[in-house]
This record gives C-alpha cells, structure tokens and sequence, in this order.
C-alpha cells in the first residue's frame, strides 16, 4: 500500500474499505468508493484522521489515469456532453468515474444534486461511476474534497476523471489546477468569446468546444472563429507553446462528441511524452500542498484561545474606524504566534 509506512495502522473497517475501494468488483466496489468519499467530505475530526490514513494507504495506479477537467457557463450542455462520451469511452474500454460538483444555495446551504438524473445511462452503468457533491460554497467551484476523491476513483481503477464544475465564478481556475487537460464548452450566439477574454479562462484552456452547433451551425462557425482569433491575444499557460484547439460539437451526436475525445485523446499523448503533464501534476500537487497549509493555518488562527478573545472587540474597532485594519491583522497575528522570537511549538 502506497504510503503506509508513514501512517497509523488503519482500523480493521477502514482496511476494509480501503481493499474494496482497490480490489473488489461491481456494485460492492460502487459502494465502497461512494462510502469512501463521503469520509473525506465529512468535517468531524475524527473522520478527517480517518480519511487521511485512508488516503496513504490507496495504491498508485501502475498506469495514470487522464484527469479531465469540464466547465462552461450553466446550460452549456455539460452533463450531456459528458454521457455521451462516458458512453463512448465505456465502449472503447476504458472505465469512468465523474466526479461532478452542484452549486450550494447562499441561504439554506443545499444542493439539487442533479447529475445522476442527467446522465441517467452513465450513472447506473457498471463501468461508470457518477457522484454529485454539493459545492459548500468553496470558491472555484470544486467541492474541497474533490482532489481528495480523484486520488479513491483511480484506486478504484477508473482510467479516464471527468471533473464537471459548478460553472461560474472561479470555477475555472479550480478545475484547470486539479487536471491534466481543461476543456471548456461555450455556446454559439452568447457572446462568450467576450466574457472569456475579461477571465482569462481562454489562457487555461487546452480545448475549446462550441456545444449545440446542430441548432444553428453557421452561428456555431461564428463562434469557433471568434474564439480562434480571440485566442491569438492570450497567453496561454506558463511552459505551454502550442494554442488550444477550438471544435464545434453537438453532445447528443456520439460521433461529434468522438471527435472531440480523438482531438483529447492526441493532445493528452503528445504531452505526456514529452513530460509536460507530469510537470502539471507536480506544480499541481505543490499548489495544493501549500493551499492545505494555508487552510489549516487559518482555522488553527480562527480557534485559538487568544484570538477568540480579542476578536469581538477588535472587530468592533475595526467596525467604528478606530483601528486600521492593518493594525487588527497584526494585533491578532501577534496574539496567535506571540512576540517575536517567542517560542510557538504549542500554538
């Protein structure tokens, strides 16, 4: 098992679980990576330690599976777009995890959860495996745990991840720093070529496609030609050279959405050839390491008994004007750390 050694032995359930995510079969494998992922999306203590150990103790694949990255504005097509061409990579035998993240409401804090009723064929699939998880509100429109749940998926032995995002805001961003290639759906007559230049989402796309050009295919041309042109302008990610390809498709005719996978696939092996995504995944994996430091740096901040206790009147300064906020940040940090060249192994 990868990374035991540095971890506490798993309890005899976890093991368990941990020997179905990698070795079992059918539905009982279904079940076991859908438990396993609800473990890391859980918030106790307790169950974080859990999954933690869980987590080291998964074997690396022998061969790395493709991790896809989908995003693109609401009614884009994404969903359907993306069974299809589950169905079409299950019929060229390859196994499919998508791991697809619904927005959260601001106010009650639920998700519709949707996806498994939009890829009614690809969900219930043996070779597939779908699951929804609410956004939290997390930024970038990624559930936390959504790195967490690719690492349980290619245990699993799921060949080909498809993350799908919730679309909006950041979502972009997020999804191009957890997969080897983004691919990014617009619609013809919207005027996105526009809104994607103002994001710079056109500099992390390594594919673009134009969905529902059966609708309007002269609008659909449009679209890939203002696209191509508005791509000569960007930048393109740091280290890459060659400029994303830009395709019009339709997600409910399987040999369009083909072409598309045909075009992927021919990026995905040119690069990895030439080591380009697994200089991707290293940078990837170095962000994330940092992110998650970061992270549990601020809640370490946030519980800290001394922190706790100034925080509500330094926030009632704060509030009136009479403390620059500058001034409360370090008050605060200095409370957290103590003076400097004090000794904070304890905090």
């Amino acid at each position: 098992m990868n990374g035991g050694a540095t971890m506490a032995a798993l309890p005899a359930a976890d093991q368990t679980l941990c020997d179905d995510v990698a070795a079992a079969s059918g539905e009982r494998r279904r079940r076991a990576v859908a438990k396993a992922i609800t473990l890391l999306e859980s918030t106790r203590a307790d169950h974080r330690l859990r999954a933690d150990a869980l987590l080291a103790a998964l074997p690396v694949p022998a061969e790395p599976a493709l991790r896809v990255g989908i995003s693109g504005v609401p009614g884009v097509g994404k969903s359907t777009f993306i069974e299809t061409l589950g169905l079409e990579l299950i019929a060229k035998g390859h196994r499919v995890a998508v791991l697809a993240v619904d927005p959260s409401s601001s106010l009650s804090g639920g998700s519709i959860l949707g996806d498994k009723t939009r890829m009614e064929r690809l969900s219930v699939h043996e070779r597939a495996f779908v699951r929804p998880s609410p956004s939290g509100g997390t930024l970038g429109g990624v559930a936390a745990a959504t790195r967490e749940a690719i690492r349980v998926v290619e245990a699993a032995g799921h060949d080909v991840v498809i993350v799908e995002t919730v679309g909006v805001g950041q979502s972009e961003a997020a999804v191009a720093g957890m997969t080897d290639l983004f691919l990014l759906m617009q619609l013809p007559n919207a005027g996105d070529d526009l809104q994607a230049i103002k994001k710079g989402v056109l500099e992390l796309a390594d594919l673009v496609v134009v969905n529902k050009a059966d609708l309007d295919p002269a609008a659909a041309a449009r679209a890939v030609g203002q696209l191509e042109s508005a791509m000569q302008l960007s930048h393109g990610r740091e280290g890459e050279t060659a400029r994303p390809r830009v395709l019009a498709t339709s997600a409910i005719d399987p040999p369009q959405v083909r072409a598309v996978w045909h075009a992927a696939a021919a990026w995905a092996a040119e690069r990895r050839a030439s080591g380009a995504i697994a200089r991707r995944r290293q940078s990837q994996a170095r962000a994330w390491l940092q992110e998650r430091i970061d992270a549990g740096l601020a809640e370490r901040f946030r519980a800290h008994p001394a922190v706790r206790g100034l925080w509500p009147e330094t926030l009632a300064a704060v509030d009136a004007g009479r403390l620059p906020v500058s001034v409360a940040a370090r008050t605060l940090l200095r409370a957290f750390t103590g003076p400097p060249g004090a000794d904070n192994s304890q905090n």
